[in-house]
Protein backbone atom coordinates (compact mmCIF):
# COMPACT_ATOMS: atom_id res chain seq x y z
CA UNK A 1 0.00 0.00 0.00
CA UNK A 2 2.91 2.36 0.70
CA UNK A 3 5.03 1.81 -2.46
CA UNK A 4 1.68 2.09 -4.55
CA UNK A 5 1.16 5.37 -2.58
CA UNK A 6 4.27 5.95 -3.92
CA UNK A 7 4.45 4.91 -6.85
CA UNK A 8 7.67 2.61 -6.40
CA UNK A 9 7.94 0.58 -9.40
CA UNK A 10 4.77 2.64 -11.67
CA UNK A 11 1.37 2.09 -11.82
CA UNK A 12 -0.86 -0.39 -10.43
CA UNK A 13 -3.45 -1.27 -12.78
CA UNK A 14 -5.40 -3.67 -10.96
CA UNK A 15 -5.09 -5.13 -7.37
CA UNK A 16 -6.87 -8.45 -6.13
CA UNK A 17 -7.22 -8.33 -2.69
CA UNK A 18 -7.38 -12.13 -1.30
CA UNK A 19 -7.85 -11.28 2.37
CA UNK A 20 -10.84 -13.05 2.72
CA UNK A 21 -10.37 -16.25 1.45
CA UNK A 22 -11.26 -18.70 4.41
CA UNK A 23 -9.10 -21.35 4.56
CA UNK A 24 -5.67 -19.77 3.88
CA UNK A 25 -4.92 -18.43 7.53
CA UNK A 26 -4.19 -21.79 8.70
CA UNK A 27 -0.71 -22.99 10.88
CA UNK A 28 -0.77 -26.67 11.62
CA UNK A 29 1.29 -30.09 11.11
CA UNK A 30 1.12 -32.16 8.24
CA UNK A 31 3.81 -34.87 7.02
CA UNK A 32 6.08 -34.67 9.70
CA UNK A 33 6.32 -30.26 9.01
CA UNK A 34 4.94 -27.23 10.71
CA UNK A 35 2.54 -25.67 7.84
CA UNK A 36 2.07 -21.69 7.71
CA UNK A 37 -0.62 -20.66 5.28
CA UNK A 38 0.00 -17.98 3.04
CA UNK A 39 -2.46 -15.54 4.57
CA UNK A 40 -1.38 -16.77 8.59
CA UNK A 41 -0.68 -13.50 10.28
CA UNK A 42 2.50 -12.33 12.57
CA UNK A 43 -0.14 -12.33 15.05
CA UNK A 44 -1.27 -15.56 14.88
CA UNK A 45 2.24 -17.03 15.36
CA UNK A 46 3.23 -14.93 17.35
CA UNK A 47 0.41 -16.51 19.88
CA UNK A 48 0.06 -19.95 18.51
CA UNK A 49 0.69 -22.23 21.25
CA UNK A 50 1.71 -24.63 17.96
CA UNK A 51 4.58 -22.20 16.66
CA UNK A 52 6.28 -21.75 20.52
CA UNK A 53 6.54 -25.35 20.57
CA UNK A 54 7.98 -26.08 17.12
CA UNK A 55 9.47 -23.06 16.07
CA UNK A 56 9.98 -20.61 18.91
CA UNK A 57 12.31 -18.29 17.02
CA UNK A 58 9.03 -17.42 14.10
CA UNK A 59 6.51 -16.80 17.26
CA UNK A 60 9.64 -14.53 18.83
CA UNK A 61 10.13 -12.60 15.29
CA UNK A 62 6.53 -12.30 14.37
CA UNK A 63 6.23 -10.19 17.69
CA UNK A 64 8.80 -7.95 16.70
CA UNK A 65 7.24 -6.77 13.72
CA UNK A 66 5.61 -3.72 13.79
CA UNK A 67 2.18 -3.08 16.10
CA UNK A 68 -0.76 -5.11 16.61
CA UNK A 69 -2.70 -3.41 14.14
CA UNK A 70 0.06 -3.62 12.05
CA UNK A 71 0.42 -7.74 13.12
CA UNK A 72 -3.58 -7.99 12.30
CA UNK A 73 -3.14 -7.85 8.51
CA UNK A 74 0.33 -8.40 8.05
CA UNK A 75 1.49 -12.06 6.96
CA UNK A 76 4.37 -13.84 6.62
CA UNK A 77 4.22 -14.72 3.59
CA UNK A 78 4.33 -10.79 3.13
CA UNK A 79 7.37 -10.42 4.93
CA UNK A 80 9.09 -13.50 2.80
CA UNK A 81 8.12 -12.30 -0.49
CA UNK A 82 9.14 -8.45 0.08
CA UNK A 83 12.78 -9.86 0.71
CA UNK A 84 14.16 -7.49 2.64
CA UNK A 85 17.13 -8.37 4.54
CA UNK A 86 15.93 -6.41 7.65
CA UNK A 87 12.50 -8.39 7.42
CA UNK A 88 12.34 -10.46 10.95
CA UNK A 89 10.39 -13.49 9.91
CA UNK A 90 12.99 -14.61 7.14
CA UNK A 91 16.03 -15.21 9.05
CA UNK A 92 13.56 -17.13 11.65
CA UNK A 93 12.74 -19.53 8.95
CA UNK A 94 16.28 -19.71 7.82
CA UNK A 95 17.09 -21.02 10.97
CA UNK A 96 14.29 -23.15 10.79
CA UNK A 97 15.23 -24.64 7.66
CA UNK A 98 12.10 -23.73 6.04
CA UNK A 99 10.62 -24.26 2.49
CA UNK A 100 8.39 -22.00 -0.07
CA UNK A 101 5.48 -23.36 -2.05
CA UNK A 102 4.32 -21.63 -4.57
CA UNK A 103 1.32 -22.36 -7.31
CA UNK A 104 0.30 -20.81 -10.60
CA UNK A 105 -1.96 -22.29 -12.80
CA UNK A 106 0.65 -24.79 -14.47
CA UNK A 107 0.68 -26.52 -11.10
CA UNK A 108 2.83 -26.08 -8.24
CA UNK A 109 7.03 -25.78 -6.84
CA UNK A 110 8.98 -25.58 -4.05
CA UNK A 111 12.11 -24.39 -3.37
CA UNK A 112 13.62 -24.14 0.00
CA UNK A 113 14.00 -20.72 1.48
CA UNK A 114 17.48 -20.05 0.75
CA UNK A 115 17.25 -20.54 -2.71
CA UNK A 116 14.17 -18.56 -2.83
CA UNK A 117 15.71 -14.84 -2.10
CA UNK A 118 18.11 -13.29 -5.04
CA UNK A 119 19.24 -10.31 -3.83
CA UNK A 120 17.60 -7.15 -1.92
CA UNK A 121 13.65 -7.34 -3.10
CA UNK A 122 14.26 -9.63 -5.62
CA UNK A 123 12.78 -13.85 -5.23
CA UNK A 124 12.45 -16.86 -7.86
CA UNK A 125 8.44 -16.11 -7.53
CA UNK A 126 7.50 -16.10 -11.21
CA UNK A 127 4.65 -13.23 -11.98
CA UNK A 128 1.81 -15.99 -12.64
CA UNK A 129 2.61 -17.20 -9.00
CA UNK A 130 1.54 -16.83 -5.61
CA UNK A 131 3.16 -18.05 -2.31
CA UNK A 132 0.76 -20.80 -1.12
CA UNK A 133 2.48 -22.59 1.62
CA UNK A 134 5.44 -22.29 3.91
CA UNK A 135 6.59 -24.87 5.76
CA UNK A 136 9.46 -26.26 8.15
CA UNK A 137 10.65 -30.20 9.67
CA UNK A 138 9.18 -30.75 12.96
CA UNK A 139 12.04 -31.87 14.71
CA UNK A 140 11.74 -34.87 17.51
CA UNK A 141 13.88 -34.51 20.73
CA UNK A 142 14.87 -31.62 22.09
CA UNK A 143 15.53 -28.47 19.49
CA UNK A 144 15.80 -25.03 20.72
CA UNK A 145 15.67 -21.81 18.93
CA UNK A 146 15.70 -18.25 19.26
CA UNK A 147 15.44 -14.90 17.76
CA UNK A 148 16.87 -11.78 19.03
CA UNK A 149 17.16 -8.74 17.50
CA UNK A 150 18.35 -4.72 18.42
CA UNK A 151 16.41 -2.14 16.64
CA UNK A 152 17.08 1.52 17.02
CA UNK A 153 13.48 1.41 19.87
CA UNK A 154 11.43 -1.27 21.39
CA UNK A 155 8.59 -1.17 18.85
CA UNK A 156 8.22 -0.40 15.18
CA UNK A 157 11.95 -0.44 14.96
CA UNK A 158 13.52 -1.93 11.57
CA UNK A 159 16.30 -4.42 12.83
CA UNK A 160 19.80 -2.51 12.96
CA UNK A 161 21.03 -6.40 13.26
CA UNK A 162 19.00 -9.39 14.13
CA UNK A 163 19.33 -13.22 14.22
CA UNK A 164 18.04 -16.28 14.71
CA UNK A 165 19.78 -19.53 16.13
CA UNK A 166 18.65 -23.30 16.14
CA UNK A 167 20.25 -26.04 17.97
CA UNK A 168 19.56 -29.59 17.86
CA UNK A 169 21.20 -31.59 21.34
CA UNK A 170 21.46 -35.23 22.54
CA UNK A 171 20.32 -36.15 25.58
CA UNK A 172 24.33 -35.34 27.07
CA UNK A 173 23.28 -31.68 26.08
CA UNK A 174 25.80 -32.05 22.71
CA UNK A 175 24.91 -30.03 20.05
CA UNK A 176 23.82 -32.60 17.00
CA UNK A 177 22.48 -29.67 14.41
CA UNK A 178 22.68 -26.14 14.04
CA UNK A 179 21.70 -22.82 11.97
CA UNK A 180 22.92 -19.40 12.93
CA UNK A 181 21.20 -16.79 9.92
CA UNK A 182 21.95 -13.04 10.33
CA UNK A 183 19.90 -10.58 9.31
CA UNK A 184 20.15 -6.67 8.59
CA UNK A 185 23.82 -7.28 7.95
CA UNK A 186 23.92 -8.04 4.14
CA UNK A 187 21.81 -7.81 1.14
CA UNK A 188 20.08 -11.18 1.50
CA UNK A 189 19.66 -12.98 5.01
CA UNK A 190 23.30 -15.09 5.64
CA UNK A 191 23.73 -17.95 7.20
CA UNK A 192 27.07 -18.15 9.21
CA UNK A 193 28.39 -21.85 8.68
CA UNK A 194 31.56 -21.81 10.38
CA UNK A 195 29.83 -20.90 13.71
CA UNK A 196 27.24 -23.57 13.28
CA UNK A 197 30.55 -26.23 12.95
CA UNK A 198 32.00 -25.34 16.03
CA UNK A 199 29.02 -25.44 18.16
CA UNK A 200 28.05 -28.99 16.47
CA UNK A 201 29.44 -31.38 18.14
CA UNK A 202 30.08 -29.57 21.56
CA UNK A 203 28.25 -28.66 24.54
CA UNK A 204 26.66 -25.42 25.07
CA UNK A 205 29.76 -24.01 27.47
CA UNK A 206 30.93 -20.61 27.71
CA UNK A 207 34.50 -22.01 25.27
CA UNK A 208 31.75 -23.24 22.59
CA UNK A 209 29.82 -20.20 22.71
CA UNK A 210 32.95 -17.68 22.35
CA UNK A 211 34.02 -19.23 19.49
CA UNK A 212 30.82 -19.81 18.00
CA UNK A 213 29.98 -15.80 18.35
CA UNK A 214 33.42 -14.76 17.31
CA UNK A 215 32.61 -17.15 14.24
CA UNK A 216 29.41 -15.52 13.10
CA UNK A 217 30.95 -12.04 13.17
CA UNK A 218 32.96 -12.86 10.98
CA UNK A 219 30.94 -14.61 8.66
CA UNK A 220 29.51 -11.01 7.29
CA UNK A 221 30.87 -7.70 6.38
CA UNK A 222 28.29 -6.11 7.19
CA UNK A 223 26.69 -3.15 5.55
CA UNK A 224 26.44 0.30 6.37
CA UNK A 225 23.16 2.69 6.22
CA UNK A 226 21.19 5.18 7.60
CA UNK A 227 20.66 3.13 11.00
CA UNK A 228 24.02 2.06 12.08
CA UNK A 229 28.05 1.61 10.61
CA UNK A 230 29.06 -1.64 9.53
CA UNK A 231 31.62 -1.21 12.66
CA UNK A 232 29.07 -1.15 14.84
CA UNK A 233 26.95 -3.96 13.76
CA UNK A 234 30.28 -6.08 13.23
CA UNK A 235 30.96 -5.36 16.86
CA UNK A 236 27.11 -6.43 17.89
CA UNK A 237 26.75 -9.65 16.33
CA UNK A 238 28.72 -11.85 19.31
CA UNK A 239 27.15 -10.20 22.06
CA UNK A 240 24.17 -10.95 20.61
CA UNK A 241 25.14 -14.34 19.50
CA UNK A 242 26.97 -14.52 22.94
CA UNK A 243 23.40 -13.30 24.84
CA UNK A 244 21.53 -15.80 22.63
CA UNK A 245 23.18 -19.26 23.00
CA UNK A 246 23.41 -18.54 26.65
CA UNK A 247 19.56 -18.50 26.84
CA UNK A 248 19.61 -21.55 24.87
CA UNK A 249 22.26 -23.44 27.14
CA UNK A 250 20.23 -22.25 29.96
CA UNK A 251 16.83 -23.31 28.42
CA UNK A 252 16.11 -19.41 29.09
CA UNK A 253 15.47 -18.95 25.20
CA UNK A 254 11.44 -18.73 25.71
CA UNK A 255 11.46 -16.49 28.70
CA UNK A 256 11.23 -13.02 26.94
CA UNK A 257 7.99 -13.89 25.33
CA UNK A 258 5.11 -13.14 26.33
CA UNK A 259 2.08 -15.72 27.39
CA UNK A 260 -0.41 -13.60 26.33
CA UNK A 261 0.83 -11.07 24.02
CA UNK A 262 -2.21 -8.37 23.09
CA UNK A 263 -3.82 -9.16 19.63
CA UNK A 264 -5.86 -6.09 19.99
CA UNK A 265 -8.89 -8.34 17.98
CA UNK A 266 -6.79 -10.34 15.32
CA UNK A 267 -6.70 -11.95 13.46
CA UNK A 268 -8.18 -9.85 10.46
CA UNK A 269 -9.87 -12.70 8.30
CA UNK A 270 -13.75 -12.62 7.22
CA UNK A 271 -15.73 -16.09 7.58
CA UNK A 272 -17.00 -15.32 4.23
CA UNK A 273 -15.39 -14.97 0.60
CA UNK A 274 -16.56 -11.34 -0.71
CA UNK A 275 -16.39 -11.83 -4.69
CA UNK A 276 -16.65 -8.07 -5.55
CA UNK A 277 -15.26 -5.91 -8.76
CA UNK A 278 -15.93 -3.02 -6.86
CA UNK A 279 -14.12 -0.61 -9.62
CA UNK A 280 -17.43 -1.56 -11.58
CA UNK A 281 -19.70 -1.31 -9.33
CA UNK A 282 -18.23 2.29 -8.33
CA UNK A 283 -19.62 2.05 -4.62
CA UNK A 284 -18.64 0.63 -1.57
CA UNK A 285 -21.25 -0.69 0.81
CA UNK A 286 -20.44 -1.37 4.54
CA UNK A 287 -22.09 -1.18 8.33
CA UNK A 288 -20.18 1.79 9.41
CA UNK A 289 -20.90 2.79 12.93
CA UNK A 290 -23.74 0.42 12.93
CA UNK A 291 -25.51 2.03 9.97
CA UNK A 292 -25.56 0.81 6.32
CA UNK A 293 -24.18 3.46 4.13
CA UNK A 294 -22.86 3.47 0.37
CA UNK A 295 -20.25 5.51 -0.43
CA UNK A 296 -18.33 6.08 -4.38
CA UNK A 297 -15.22 4.41 -4.20
CA UNK A 298 -12.09 5.18 -5.15
CA UNK A 299 -8.85 3.56 -6.19
CA UNK A 300 -7.51 4.77 -2.86
CA UNK A 301 -7.01 3.73 0.90
CA UNK A 302 -9.45 3.11 3.57
CA UNK A 303 -8.21 6.38 5.11
CA UNK A 304 -8.82 8.68 2.41
CA UNK A 305 -12.31 6.66 1.85
CA UNK A 306 -13.32 7.15 5.23
CA UNK A 307 -12.58 10.65 5.66
CA UNK A 308 -12.98 11.69 2.02
CA UNK A 309 -15.94 9.77 0.85
CA UNK A 310 -17.97 8.91 4.23
CA UNK A 311 -17.33 12.57 4.96
CA UNK A 312 -16.06 11.55 8.75
CA UNK A 313 -13.08 13.33 10.09
CA UNK A 314 -11.94 11.23 13.50
CA UNK A 315 -9.61 9.23 11.81
CA UNK A 316 -6.33 11.00 11.44
CA UNK A 317 -3.55 10.40 9.04
CA UNK A 318 -0.27 10.93 10.78
CA UNK A 319 2.61 8.81 9.10
CA UNK A 320 0.45 7.06 6.07
CA UNK A 321 2.63 4.07 6.13
CA UNK A 322 1.77 2.53 9.64
CA UNK A 323 4.17 4.02 11.85
CA UNK A 324 2.01 5.89 14.07
CA UNK A 325 -1.35 4.46 14.82
CA UNK A 326 -3.34 7.64 14.18
CA UNK A 327 -5.65 5.97 11.33
CA UNK A 328 -6.25 3.08 13.70
CA UNK A 329 -10.14 1.37 12.91
CA UNK A 330 -11.73 -1.67 13.49
CA UNK A 331 -12.22 -3.59 10.69
CA UNK A 332 -14.67 -6.94 11.31
CA UNK A 333 -14.16 -6.13 15.06
CA UNK A 334 -10.15 -5.83 14.77
CA UNK A 335 -7.97 -3.18 15.18
CA UNK A 336 -6.53 -1.99 11.99
CA UNK A 337 -4.70 0.41 10.51
CA UNK A 338 -6.70 2.24 7.77
CA UNK A 339 -4.15 3.65 5.41
CA UNK A 340 -2.86 0.48 5.10
CA UNK A 341 -6.04 -0.97 4.01
CA UNK A 342 -7.41 -0.63 0.39
CA UNK A 343 -10.53 1.12 0.41
CA UNK A 344 -12.81 -1.65 -1.12
CA UNK A 345 -12.01 -4.25 1.62
CA UNK A 346 -14.19 -2.10 3.63
CA UNK A 347 -16.87 -3.83 1.32
CA UNK A 348 -19.70 -5.80 3.19
CA UNK A 349 -17.60 -5.47 5.78
CA UNK A 350 -18.35 -3.30 9.39
CA UNK A 351 -16.49 -0.84 10.28
CA UNK A 352 -16.15 1.36 13.49
CA UNK A 353 -14.40 4.62 13.55
CA UNK A 354 -13.77 6.78 16.38
CA UNK A 355 -17.33 8.20 15.61
CA UNK A 356 -18.93 5.19 16.26
CA UNK A 357 -16.77 3.74 19.40
CA UNK A 358 -19.73 4.94 21.79
CA UNK A 359 -23.33 5.02 21.52
CA UNK A 360 -25.23 8.15 20.70
CA UNK A 361 -25.11 10.13 24.12
CA UNK A 362 -22.41 8.59 26.17
CA UNK A 363 -19.06 7.98 26.39
CA UNK A 364 -16.83 4.23 26.14
CA UNK A 365 -15.11 3.48 28.87
CA UNK A 366 -11.77 4.30 27.46
CA UNK A 367 -12.82 7.74 26.54
CA UNK A 368 -14.12 8.77 30.01
CA UNK A 369 -10.56 7.01 31.58
CA UNK A 370 -8.68 9.42 29.05
CA UNK A 371 -10.49 12.68 30.42
CA UNK A 372 -10.57 11.81 34.34
CA UNK A 373 -6.45 11.46 34.00
CA UNK A 374 -6.04 14.08 31.68
CA UNK A 375 -4.35 11.75 28.72
CA UNK A 376 -5.28 14.26 26.22
CA UNK A 377 -3.01 17.05 24.65
CA UNK A 378 -3.17 18.34 20.98
CA UNK A 379 -5.72 15.48 20.45
CA UNK A 380 -3.94 14.47 17.08
CA UNK A 381 -3.31 11.04 18.13
CA UNK A 382 -6.10 10.30 20.37
CA UNK A 383 -8.61 8.76 18.34
CA UNK A 384 -5.63 5.51 17.22
CA UNK A 385 -5.10 5.69 20.97
CA UNK A 386 -8.72 5.34 21.65
CA UNK A 387 -9.69 2.65 19.35
CA UNK A 388 -6.70 0.62 20.17
CA UNK A 389 -7.13 1.07 23.75
CA UNK A 390 -11.08 0.22 23.06
CA UNK A 391 -9.83 -3.23 21.37
CA UNK A 392 -7.24 -4.10 24.32
CA UNK A 393 -9.63 -3.32 26.97
CA UNK A 394 -11.96 -5.71 25.39
CA UNK A 395 -9.43 -8.45 24.90
CA UNK A 396 -7.70 -7.91 28.10
CA UNK A 397 -10.17 -6.08 30.70
CA UNK A 398 -7.41 -5.52 33.17
CA UNK A 399 -4.42 -5.30 31.07
CA UNK A 400 -1.02 -6.06 32.76
CA UNK A 401 1.75 -3.16 31.74
CA UNK A 402 3.46 -5.39 29.78
CA UNK A 403 0.39 -5.87 27.81
CA UNK A 404 -0.63 -2.16 27.65
CA UNK A 405 2.82 -1.14 26.30
CA UNK A 406 2.55 -3.93 23.96
CA UNK A 407 -1.24 -3.44 23.14
CA UNK A 408 -0.19 0.62 22.39
CA UNK A 409 3.04 -0.22 21.27
CA UNK A 410 1.92 0.77 17.91
CA UNK A 411 0.29 4.33 18.63
CA UNK A 412 2.94 7.46 19.00
CA UNK A 413 1.79 10.33 21.16
CA UNK A 414 4.37 13.51 20.44
CA UNK A 415 2.81 15.70 23.20
CA UNK A 416 3.37 12.64 25.95
CA UNK A 417 5.60 10.60 28.14
CA UNK A 418 2.59 8.38 28.03
CA UNK A 419 2.35 8.04 31.66
CA UNK A 420 -1.49 9.77 31.71
CA UNK A 421 -2.38 7.42 28.96
CA UNK A 422 -1.37 4.12 31.32
CA UNK A 423 -3.05 5.93 34.35
CA UNK A 424 -6.16 6.38 32.06
CA UNK A 425 -5.92 2.54 31.73
CA UNK A 426 -6.09 2.29 35.76
CA UNK A 427 -8.71 4.26 35.69
CA UNK A 428 -10.87 2.17 33.58
CA UNK A 429 -9.57 -0.86 35.87
CA UNK A 430 -10.92 1.09 38.66
CA UNK A 431 -14.37 1.49 37.03
CA UNK A 432 -14.75 -2.08 36.00
CA UNK A 433 -14.18 -3.37 39.79
CA UNK A 434 -16.52 -0.61 41.25
CA UNK A 435 -19.47 -2.14 38.67
CA UNK A 436 -18.63 -5.70 39.81
CA UNK A 437 -19.24 -4.67 43.29
CA UNK A 438 -22.48 -2.65 42.53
Amino acid sequence: MVEMDRRVGGEVTMLVDITRIPGLDTIGIEGGRVHVGPLATHNQCATSELMRTHGLALAQASLEVGSPALRNRATVAGNVVTASPANDTISALRALEADVTMTSLNGSRTVALADFHTGVRGTVLAPDELVTDISFPVRSGDSRSVFVKLGLRKAQAISVVHLAIRCDLDQRGVVTGAAVALGSVAPTIVRAPAAESALIGSVLDAETIAVAAARAADAVSPIDDLRAPAEYRHDLIPVMMTRALDALAAGRHGETHPDAAPTLGGPNIAADAVSLDVASQGAIVTQLNGSTISAPWTPTSLLDWIRDQAQLPGTKEGCAEGECGACTVHLDGVATLSCLVPAGRAHGAELTTIEGLAPAGSLHRVQDAFITAAAVQCGYCIPGFLMAGAALQAECPEPSREQLQLGLSGNLCRCTGYYNIEAAFAETEAASVGEVDQ
